[in-house]
């Protein structure tokens, strides 16, 4: 898991990078939570998800976003993070130019700004999405949403009340051509604090059962 620099667009980006088992590896990026909260690369959620990728061969990289760690620049609500998300996906594959598939990850903040990166990727054909924030952002650029995905929610979250989450869900599942997963974790909030082994499971049997 060698530590690698990103040419950032405001600055280097600093990430980690785990290096796919074939020519042909699917690739995978992490997106981590808000930076003025907290979130950072090494998030536990961001963190065992990254590995559960990687221990399935997938080229995974995970970045902290400009003004987080070793990271160059300094917040800019969303756009610039989205910003530094495409840059980071553009590395990926240019080390990855034969990857079969391309998969974005994100948690609560990094859940929005992967969707967003979503939208923008038509390469992009598989996500997870943990606790995205549909009570503080906008998710209606999802019209339509290009790709299947599992989405993960915790029944006792108090920052996202999962009602909300629910209708994006309900939403999302009303278009035609892809599958929503959801999963709404029981005793969980919003950091899926003692719940990390149960979401890391969830999404263990989610790409087992795509990569089938």
């Amino acid at each position: 898991m060698p530590e690698v620099i990103i040419n950032g667009p405001e600055g280097r980006l600093e990430g980690r990078y785990t290096h796919g088992n074939s020519d042909t590896a699917p690739i995978a990026l992490f997106l981590h939570p808000h930076p003025q909260h907290g979130g950072t690369m090494n998030n536990r959620v961001v963190y065992e998800m990254y590995h559960t990728f990687a221990k399935r061969g997938f080229s995974c990289l995970r970045f902290n976003f400009r003004g987080v760690g070793r990271s160059q620049g300094v917040f800019a609500r969303g756009e610039g993070e989205l910003s530094d998300a495409a840059t980071a996906l553009d590395w990926l594959q240019t080390y990855n130019e034969n990857a079969r598939d391309c998969w974005i990850a994100g948690f609560s903040f990094g859940a929005w700004i992967g969707m967003q990166l979503l939208m923008r990727r038509p390469e992009i054909n598989g996500f997870i999405s943990v606790a995205p924030p549909a009570n503080m952002y906008d998710f209606t650029f999802l019209a339509p949403c290009p790709s299947s995905g599992l989405i993960v929610h915790g029944d006792t979250d108090d920052i996202v009340p999962h009602e909300q989450v629910g209708k994006l869900v309900d939403k999302l599942r009303a278009q035609k051509g892809i599958t929503i997963d959801y999963e709404l974790m029981p005793d969980t909030n919003h950091f899926f604090t003692g719940k990390v082994d149960d979401l890391k499971q969830s999404v263990s049997d989610y790409l087992d059962k795509r990569l089938a």
